[in-house]
């Protein structure tokens, strides 16, 4: 089960994020190769976050996934992750980051 945990410094009380879930959901299961109903996205909103040295709009989040992921998913994630939050909150790509954590990595490092 992917999940997507995205916390952000935008006060996201008045806004409705259900097209960000919805978006997220399924770029996250059509990149990542998942059933929709496996992926799960949590959105935390007017988080104190500096980056660059300052406090303008940003955001960070992390993906944890029981495989699919490489190289190639992890620029398409990045790319259309921060496209969407772009649009939706109004937090520039470049001040998005996105850690990517596949858990079958360790799984199959303990058995070499």
């Amino acid at each position: 089960m992917p999940c997507l945990y995205i916390t952000t410094n935008v006060n996201l009380d008045h806004l409705d994020t259900d097209p960000i879930f919805s978006e997220a959901t399924s770029a996250v299961s059509s990149i990542i190769g998942k059933p929709k109903q496996f992926v799960m996205v949590v959105l935390k909103g007017s988080v104190p976050i500096s980056f660059e040295g300052n406090k303008e709009a940003a955001a960070y989040a992390e993906i944890v996934s029981m495989g699919g992921i490489n190289r190639e998913v992890k620029k398409k994630l990045i790319a259309t992750l921060g496209t969407i939050l772009q649009d939706r909150i109004s937090v520039p790509r470049t001040r998005f980051f996105l850690k990517v954590f596949d858990t079958t990595v360790f799984r199959n490092a303990s058995k070499l």
